[in-house]
Order: structure tokens, then sequence, then C-alpha cells
């Protein structure tokens, strides 16, 4: 019942737009009458295929955006003009009410809202501390004597255990928000090779590439490719991360070789370069975030971003710095460090920047039908 009036009350919300929708949707009418960047990403060409623009259409479009910001440099009734079009900023603020609004349990949206750096933050710090009580209490704080083996520290069971409860749980928070958002922006059949043409998208970055595929625009009108780029860093960089895991679980439940595995085997390869890749990453999209220009995006939304390349920035460092000092003294306490980051971030990823990944690998989805259906323009209605 619970469920069923917050997916009532979703639905209200929608049927009377936002300040940002109606922000984006009366700057979507002056695109759609100019279309000089028509051919720039997914999200215009998305515009075209519809005259009239509803609340649904402008949280699924919204999504589609990359923020490359592109448009806002090519645009002629961008600020200063009197008509003020600013496509990135509008469409920020309006998939961040996205988050809000699909985020389960419906409660939890307001975290959103929060500052992402500080309860990030927090929010480790308290496991982290937990985690330090338990090994003082084990007295393996400076033991020397582990041979780098962290399951002496913690059963190896118990952490699986642990980490498996919280990744379920982030698994369905996820999961059951993206399916509302999806029930609400799509009706159509999933076309054939749409997935995989989604798929593609989401894993080369496509709708990065800005006007033309030259790139974004950062703090001025030039074209990079830096933001793609360090974003493929950072995703293939957890994904690395993320396949050491799950091979170094293969490893010990199917295999029985048990941990600590040696530097040349597949798992810490695989965590080294993905620990590599998620530093590297997130250091250049900090480096972007920081001189991008004034008017692209939501700057409201900075703490949460700031929160997103802390986290995954301390999860890496601490992450390598573990390898590197896993047979010495310091390995106790680098450990409790590593989990209570790595805990605190699967926490709250459902309410923080990661997802925006889902939701928009979701978007990309629905327009990847929209191309395969061959689908013309369309008159929306709230």
């Amino acid at each position: 019942m619970q469920q069923l009036n917050a997916l009532i009350a979703e639905a209200k919300n929608l049927a009377q737009p936002s300040a940002a929708v109606i922000e984006v949707q009366r700057v979507l009418q002056i695109c759609n009458a100019c279309r000089y960047c028509e051919g720039f990403c997914a999200t215009f060409q998305s515009m075209t295929r519809r005259l009239d623009f509803n609340s649904a259409d402008i949280h699924y479009m919204a999504n589609l955006c990359h923020n490359c910001g592109a448009c806002l440099h090519a645009c002629q009734y961008a600020p200063p003009n009197e008509f003020g079009v600013n496509i990135p900023q509008s469409m920020a603020k309006v998939r961040l009410e996205t988050y809000q609004t699909y985020a389960w349990p419906a409660k939890m949206g307001v975290l959103y809202k929060k500052n992402a750096i500080a309860l990030t933050l927090l929010t480790s710090s308290a496991i982290i501390l937990f985690l330090f009580t338990l090994v003082m209490w084990s007295g393996s704080l400076f033991n020397t004597n582990l041979d780098g083996n962290f399951y002496a520290i913690f059963p190896h069971n118990s952490l699986a255990q642990l980490f498996g409860l919280v990744f379920v749980t982030m698994i369905i928070a996820l999961g059951i928000g993206v399916t509302n958002f999806w029930r609400s922006i799509s009706t159509d059949p999933l076309a054939a090779g749409a997935a995989l043409d989604a798929t593609k998208d989401v894993l080369t970055l496509k709708n990065l590439g800005g006007g033309h595929q030259q790139g974004c625009n950062e703090a001025d009108d030039a074209f990079s490719l830096w933001r793609r780029h360090f974003h493929h860093m950072t995703f293939y960089g957890f994904m690395l991360c993320f396949a050491a895991t799950s091979v170094a679980t293969l490893f010990h439940y199917f295999l029985g070789w048990e941990a600590p595995y040696s530097y040349t085997s597949l798992p810490v390869l695989l965590g080294t370069l993905g620990g590599i890749g998620l530093v590297i990453g997130p250091i250049g999209l900090l480096y972007l975030n920081l001189r991008r220009h004034e008017l692209h995006g939501d700057h409201g939304q900075k703490p949460m971003d700031l929160g997103f390349i802390a986290s995954l920035l301390a999860i890496s460092i601490s992450g390598l710095a573990l390898l590197a000092f896993r047979e010495t003294a310091y390995m106790a306490i680098i450990l409790c460090l590593h989990l209570g980051f790595v805990m605190g971030f699967f926490l709250m990823m459902p309410y923080g920047k990661f997802a925006h990944g889902i939701y928009r690998s979701a978007a990309l989805l629905k327009n990847a039908i929209e191309v395969r259906m061959g689908k013309t323009v369309s008159v929306g209605a709230d």
C-alpha cells in the first residue's frame, strides 16, 4: 500500500510540471523551431520527433542529455540573449528531480538534496570507526605475522555476507527506481536490436562527442574529448575492479584457491589496472568539473558531483595502498580505511551521483527503440 501511494504521488508530480520541467518545455520549443543543434546528439534528435513535450518526455530527454555543453556554445539564444536558452543547465535541474522522484524507498530521495560530500564522509567514517574497533579488540591492528592475508583480520565469509547484503540492497533500490522511471517514460515494445544499440552507446559514450563528435566544451568554445576519455577510465576502471572481485570469488568458492593471491595473479592484475583507472579518471573529471564554464550544469549539484569523485578516489587510492603495504604492519589500518570507503560508497550508490549512469542507460534504451521503430513526430500532453 505504501508503495502504491508513492507511485500515485509520483504520477501527480509528473501531471503537475515543476518549475524545472516548465523551463525545459520553454527552451525546447525554441530549440525545436531553430534546430541548429539538430545533429549534435541524441537529445536533439529525440526532440525533433516531438511537437510538444509532456513531463515524462522532459524527464526522459533530460537523462538522455550528457551535458557535453556543445549546444550552449553554439546557441544564438543563449545568455545574455533575452530568450536565455541554456539546455545543459535546464536539463541538469530536471535530472536531479528524476533521481528524487523515482528513488526507492521514496523517502530516501531527500538524500539527493543533502550535502553529498559530508554525507558520504560521515557514512564512511562511521564504518571505518566500527572496523577499527573490531580490529583493536582482536589485537590485530599492528600484527606483522599475517603474510598479507586480509582474511586473517576479517573472516572471508563474514565480509562476503556483509558486502553481499549491501550489494543486493543497492541493486534492489536502483532496480525499483529505474523500473518506475521506465514505466513512466516508455510504452513502446522492445525493438529487436535496440538493447544492443543502447549498450554500444553506453560503452562508447557516443553522446559525449558533442557537436559533430568533436568533443565537449569545457571552459570556452574549444572542443575537447578529455571528458569522454576520463569517463571511460573511470567506468572501465570500476568494471575492472568489479571483475577482480568476481574472479577472486570464483577462485575461492569454486577452485578452492584462497587469498592472498600473488602480484601476477588475475585478480590482482585486474584490480591494479582498475585502481589506476579509478585514480586517473576521477582526478581528470575533478579538474574538468572545477574549470567548466559557469553556465554549464546546475551548480547546486556540485556537492553531489564532488562527493562521488571523492568516494571513487578514496576507494582507489586506499585499494592500491593496501596492495602495496599488505605485508607490512600498516595493512590492518589501510584495510579498515579501504573497506569503510567501499561500504560507504555502496550504501550511497542508489542516492548519489552513481544513479545518473543507470537512468541515462534507460534513456538511451528508449532512444534506441524510437530510432529502430522509425518514430516520427508525435504530440505529447500533460
